[in-house]
């Protein structure tokens, strides 16, 4: 039932089948059968699918308003019952960034498992927009993400800085260089992150604060992750500039080279993201907690 009540919230929430399939990683054709189970087993039709619009019926409005409680509520009782029992064991559904996600996190989660191996950690992995998307839609705890959240119902912390770093292949003529202007940047075929991405949306501000518009630029390729930038600018498209978590490997190996802007370096935070308003059960708050707290200078990446 809990799994059946998350995915009618994300449908209402979303007021789409499609948008909620893409949030939640379900077909659409599973969730049209979980909401279908909820409609056959209440014995009440639920959404309003007229004109290719969904709304929620007036048992829908109900049902949402007292699924949300139960969600809360259930949350509720797993706090009061690991603080009486002692024992931090549940489920964690974190939603996170790409350079998180890939580079940082691992780490923590094992770190995280050492201390309380009960607990069964699900991590989701997307841009910022997404992680909103999901963390809204109440299909994810938590979301750790490159960017602010100017939703009124979401707040965020920043728990850790990072360094977005210029990358280029080892054999290109930038690469003899340390330290590199912006504006000769701009002349050279670039590889870019896609829309809705916390480290695009800071690269337009850099660039936008030096007088350069990514509009106006060469860009070779938009990729959805940085590992296919990575592999891009190896094989020479373009140069690209990524967190300094993601390039550690490749730059020991001498694949790349990294190169900083003679304008500045290029510095941000990264947040842990919460909804408003919400009650967390007892190993989401203690999660929580680890994330603000963890020594995150064990694994960042050498000067």
């Amino acid at each position: 039932m809990d799994v059946r009540l998350k995915v009618f919230c994300a449908v209402a929430e979303t007021k789409s089948f499609s948008k909620a399939s893409r949030i939640i990683h379900l077909s659409q054709p599973a969730i049209s059968l979980q909401i279908q189970a909820l409609e056959e087993l209440f014995e009440t039709k639920l959404f309003d699918r007229s004109e290719g619009t969904v709304e929620l019926t007036y048992s829908g409005k109900t049902f949402y308003r007292e699924a949300k409680h139960i969600l809360q509520h259930y949350a509720s009782l797993e706090k009061q019952i690991g603080k009486i029992t002692g024992m931090i064991r549940g489920d964690v559904t974190l939603g996170s960034s790409i350079s998180l996600g890939d580079h940082v996190l691992p780490r923590l989660i094992i770190d995280f498992k050492k201390k309380h191996p009960k607990v069964k950690i699900n991590m989701l992995v997307g841009n910022t927009k997404r992680i909103e998307d999901l963390l809204s839609a109440g299909l994810i705890d938590i979301g750790l993400v490159a960017g602010e959240s100017s939703r009124t119902n979401m707040k965020t912390e920043p728990i850790v800085h990072d360094e977005l770093i210029l990358i280029v292949p080892r054999t290109h003529p930038l690469a003899r260089k340390k330290v590199v202007s912006i504006l000769e940047v701009a002349q050279e075929p670039f590889i870019l992150r896609e829309e809705g991405s916390g480290t695009r949306r800071r690269i337009d501000e850099y660039f936008a604060r030096h007088g350069v518009s990514t509009r106006t630029m060469h860009i070779a390729l938009i990729l959805g992750s940085t590992e296919s930038i990575k592999e891009a600018v190896e094989a020479g498209i373009g140069i690209s500039i990524v967190s300094k978590w993601a390039v550690k490997k490749e730059v020991e190996d001498g694949r790349l080279r990294m190169l900083t802007p003679k304008e500045g370096r290029i510095l941000r935070d990264l947040f842990i993201m919460l909804p408003n308003k919400i009650q967390h059960s007892h190993v989401i708050e203690d999660f929580i907690l680890f994330v603000k707290k963890y020594p995150y200078e064990r694994i960042m990446p050498e000067e």
